[in-house]
């Protein structure tokens, strides 16, 4: 469902992986997605990258999970927290750290290129206030690994189904486009669902 510029509410991108790009991620999607397909013997899928905009009265916010950090001031990107990718050891070096942004007037890189345009997924307010609160609270899991045991990677999309599971979203009618999915959402549901997730690793970058 597309909708006004300026209609309050949390926005949902469904980004096909690897857009805009040098081919480099949509090409290692591809080979990744037709080993699983194969381990699975099913058709490989289209694969998505998502993010929120979040718009309320008070300012519009862009909620997207990066990695590799890029060099620069950190704040000037909305960076709210941080943590490894592959191996906790490796984050001593920037490039090894993804960095979760909530960023005010921020830009969504593809935003274009999201499949449906922005799909509201919350009119509430106080939810939307509620995931903009939660950004900097996100567990710091080890991005490219399964230390939940769920059967699914840690990723930017398990960042984004966290924080709408927090909020408070109902989660029920959300799914990826037709033919598609996102490597990472389940991890992030099962993970957001934990009864006491304050016990999980968070780091602040």
């Amino acid at each position: 469902m597309k909708i006004g510029v300026m209609e309050p509410g949390i926005f949902l991108y469904w980004i096909p992986l690897g857009s805009g790009g040098t081919g480099f991620v949509a090409m290692n999607g591809r080979i990744y997605e037709a080993i699983k397909a194969r381990l699975a013997r099913r058709p490989p899928m289209h694969l998505y990258h998502t993010a929120l905009e979040v718009r309320l009265p008070e300012g519009r916010f862009i909620v997207e999970t990066m990695w590799p950090s890029p060099s620069g001031d950190p704040n000037s990107r909305g960076v709210v927290a941080g943590a490894p990718v592959f191996a906790r050891w490796l984050s001593l070096t920037r490039v090894f750290r993804y960095e979760v942004r909530c960023w005010r007037d921020g830009v969504l890189p593809d935003s274009g290129d999201a499949v449906g345009g922005p799909r509201l997924v919350s009119q509430d307010l106080e939810t939307g206030r509620r995931l903009l609160e939660l950004t900097n609270t996100v567990p710091g899991l080890v991005w490219g690994r399964d230390e939940s045991d769920v059967g699914d990677m840690w990723n930017s999309n398990s960042v984004i189904s966290w924080l709408l599971v927090r909020s408070g979203v109902p989660m029920e009618s959300i799914t990826p486009p037709h033919g598609g999915r996102a490597p990472g959402w389940e991890a992030g549901l099962f993970v957001a669902s934990l009864a006491r997730p304050e016990t999980l690793e968070i780091q602040d970058f």
